[in-house]
């Protein structure tokens, strides 16, 4: 792999068929990216200014609220970009860091979703203890743990791709620099980067999901065992919206990358992609606060101060 390069930017083609729509899919977007903001950035604000929610369950949705923020904003302004310009560019390094920084922050999301599942599991499970197991520090390191190590998990193939020369086009279909079209341009053997990836694919996300379907599969069965049914309600109510999340992103994630390859069409996968970057950040803060009773609460109190 040479450090060498032919190509200085590249050219994001987004959709054209979709050429007609590009107005109305910008400003739907747009909408969608500026309530994601909000609605993360309101969850982050009350857990500071509220002591009532300085619990380790708000701890962690306050980390995955600050990560979607993020997330979406690596991606929806030049997403929006496409539905604005004829021809969207990006520079070589822009595009490798925008890469790097949605796969890290996608790679997060599952470790803090995992650490919010074991979070559920010992209030449910262990609720005479929780207090003792769930300290701030181990909070700390939980969450520091999995800002950590989804750096480092992707830092070593975004080394590699730092390095590799592209010569072969500089045309990505794409909304945004994807792994897998960057790697259709480079002009060098990618097989280490590409086996890198699949590895981080078949390792994280099913062991981050194996472990939250273990631990609800204990805090159903601790539950149906709770005698009276406004107790079994009340159980259910703390972890209904973290299962409701896990759910949706696993469901995503898992329909578009174990779908045989035979009968998959990468325009289909490109849309998938860009409703799990979009809305599920979106969707993250209305399912935790709708029916969550003390961040309305909270709410109502900021309000009447």
């Amino acid at each position: 792999m040479g450090n060498g390069s032919s190509v200085n930017e590249f050219i994001l083609l987004g959709s054209p068929t979709l050429q007609p729509w590009h107005l109305s899919l910008f400003l739907l977007i747009l909408i969608i990216y500026l309530f994601t903001l909000a609605g993360n950035g309101f969850i982050i604000i009350i857990v500071r200014l509220n002591w009532q929610l300085q619990t380790p369950m708000y701890f962690f949705l306050s980390n995955l609220s600050f990560l979607e923020i993020w997330y979406t904003t690596t991606v929806i302004p030049k997403m929006l970009e496409t539905f604005m310009t004829t021809r969207t560019t990006i520079c070589l390094h822009c595009c490798l860091m925008q890469s790097f920084f949605h796969f890290f922050l996608g790679i997060t999301e599952f470790l803090i979703l995992s650490a919010m599942s074991f979070d559920r599991y010992i209030a449910i499970c262990k609720p005479l203890h929780y207090t003792s197991i769930m300290t701030r520090k181990l909070c700390s390191v939980l969450a520091l743990g999995s800002w950590s190590l989804g750096f480092v998990i992707i830092f070593s193939q975004a080394a590699l791709l730092l390095k590799l020369p592209f010569c072969a086009g500089n045309v990505i279909d794409h909304y945004y620099c994807d792994i897998g079209p960057i790697l259709k341009l480079a002009c060098a053997d990618t097989k280490l980067i590409e086996f890198l990836g699949l590895l981080e694919t078949i390792t994280i996300i099913p062991s981050s999901f194996l472990f939250s379907v273990v631990s609800y599969i204990y805090i159903i069965l601790t539950i149906l065992r709770i005698p009276s049914s406004k107790g079994r309600q009340k159980a259910f109510s703390t972890c209904a919206s973290h299962l409701t999340v896990v759910s949706i992103l696993y469901g995503a994630v898992l329909f578009m990358y174990l779908k045989p390859t035979a009968h998959s069409s990468f325009s289909f996968n490109k849309v998938i992609s860009v409703l799990n970057t979009v809305l599920t950040p979106l969707l993250n803060p209305f399912i935790y606060t709708i029916r969550n009773k003390e961040v309305k609460a909270a709410l109502r109190k900021a309000i009447a101060k």
